[in-house]
């Protein structure tokens, strides 16, 4: 199991209301003051700016340069992985039961494996994988973890993988075990 130390993020908002004095001149209309519009979070990133290109970057990096995994063994560099929807959205899916159910773990709690998942997101496979990770704030500690992690690190290095799909979800609740929730779903399509 990878885990991180728990991130709490405070947010916090003023209200309006008086108390501010009245710049305009009487009788003028007051010029509005401008807004910067909040940005939509984008579902599956946990809202981190350029989260595929960054993901595919050090994946990519990572199969490049070749690797020692550990008690998993030496793996030469392999071929990249290209981002594929269909794992992506089968990440994505296990990542939100993860955080809305606040567990960890390949098996959903409904008794379905990671190749179920894939499977059920149209996702046609000869070779299928799954990496998860909890806690992690950032795509570099993620990968960092998983790179760190024999099996994980054995999953990315596979040759076996082409395709690579990832999300990140935040915990539902301040109740939650870990802050984030990553799923890392790896495949080749038949």
């Amino acid at each position: 199991m990878i885990a991180a130390a728990l991130l709490a993020l405070g947010l916090s908002a003023c209200g309006g209301g008086g108390g501010d004095a009245d710049t305009g001149t009487p009788g003028s209309t007051p010029t509005p003051t401008p807004t910067t519009p909040t940005p939509t979070p984008v579902a599956g990133t946990c809202d981190l700016p350029n989260f595929k290109q960054d993901l595919l970057d050090r994946i990519n990096a990572l199969r490049a340069s070749g690797a020692s995994c550990g008690s998993s063994g030496n793996f030469p560099a392999v071929a990249p992985v290209v981002w594929n929807d269909k794992l992506t959205q089968a990440a994505d899916a296990h990542a939100l039961d993860m955080a809305n159910k606040n567990y960890f773990s390949h098996d959903s709690q409904d008794g379905r494996k990671f190749s179920d998942r894939i499977t059920a997101a149209g996702y046609t496979w000869v070779a299928a994988g799954e990496n998860i990770a909890a806690g992690q704030a950032t795509v570099e500690a993620v990968m960092s973890s998983w790179r760190n992690s024999p099996g994980h690190c054995a999953n990315l290095m596979s040759a076996n993988f082409a395709d690579v799909g990832v999300a990140c979800r935040p915990a539902a609740s301040s109740a939650n075990t870990y802050s984030k929730y990553w799923v890392m779903d790896l495949g080749k399509a038949r």
